[in-house]
């Protein structure tokens, strides 16, 4: 759906290739802006009872199968490199980790059962409807990284400060072209994804962003 071979040149040849891309357009136009907002709020509006059945389901299931805390707040890097709150479901076992290295694999032995569920869903992500409404976060952009980590890829990736340059997303194209990654050419594949997205973006562009994720959660969920 999305030119894969672009992003991996990118990746591989740096971020500031114009001959690939254009430059980041100073600002995204005024009409674009007004009907991004418009689709992150019906997005709110359609996913929210989804999100209050999750919660309530949760609340019944966790005592059983993932005992602890409904949500779990993090503090990640937002646009213009502020720092926000995220929320999610809580996912994993509420024991003290072990701190993980900015490259350092997922610890997935603490996500439980449950965990594994919501994640394949992606129903762990819908309290960030709430950072949609704050206005911290979009439908879809780059994914916000937790604040530590993001201080690390600044220093070691190319252009990955870029990314923070519009809102982070709930979903984004790194997140359905390049998926789940724990090492630095992964990360660079990421970040050229999302630099791809910040310089094409569009109201359509979204939608189609929006469709390719609502495809992978289908397909997974069909496994």
């Amino acid at each position: 759906m999305f030119d894969a071979e672009v992003i991996h040149t990118i990746a591989q040849n740096g971020v500031h290739a114009p001959k690939v891309l254009p430059k980041i357009s100073p600002s995204p136009s005024i009409g674009y802006v007004v009907s991004k907002r418009l689709l992150d709020i019906v997005a709110v509006l359609l996913l929210a009872p989804f999100a209050i059945i999750a919660a309530l389901g949760l609340l019944v299931l966790n005592p059983i199968f993932n005992k602890g805390s409904l949500f779990f707040r993090q503090t990640r890097m937002g646009q213009n490199c502020v720092p926000f709150t995220a929320y999610k479901f809580r996912s994993m076992t509420e024991t003290a980790p072990v701190k993980r290295g900015a490259f350092d694999a997922l610890e997935e032995d603490r996500i439980t059962k449950l965990g594994c569920v919501m994640r394949t869903l992606r129903i762990d992500e819908l309290p960030q409807l709430i950072n949609i409404l704050k206005g911290d976060m979009t439908l879809v952009g780059p994914r916000p990284d937790f604040i530590d980590h993001a201080n690390v890829y600044i220093e070691e990736i190319p252009g990955y400060c870029d990314r923070y340059t519009v809102r982070p997303g709930v979903t984004g194209l790194a997140q359905t072209e390049v998926g789940y990654v724990s090492d630095e050419a992964g990360f660079r594949h990421k970040v050229a994804a999302d630099l791809m997205y910040i310089r094409k973006m569009s109201l359509l562009f979204d939608l189609k962003v929006i469709l390719r994720t609502v495809q992978i959660v289908v397909v997974r969920h069909g496994k």
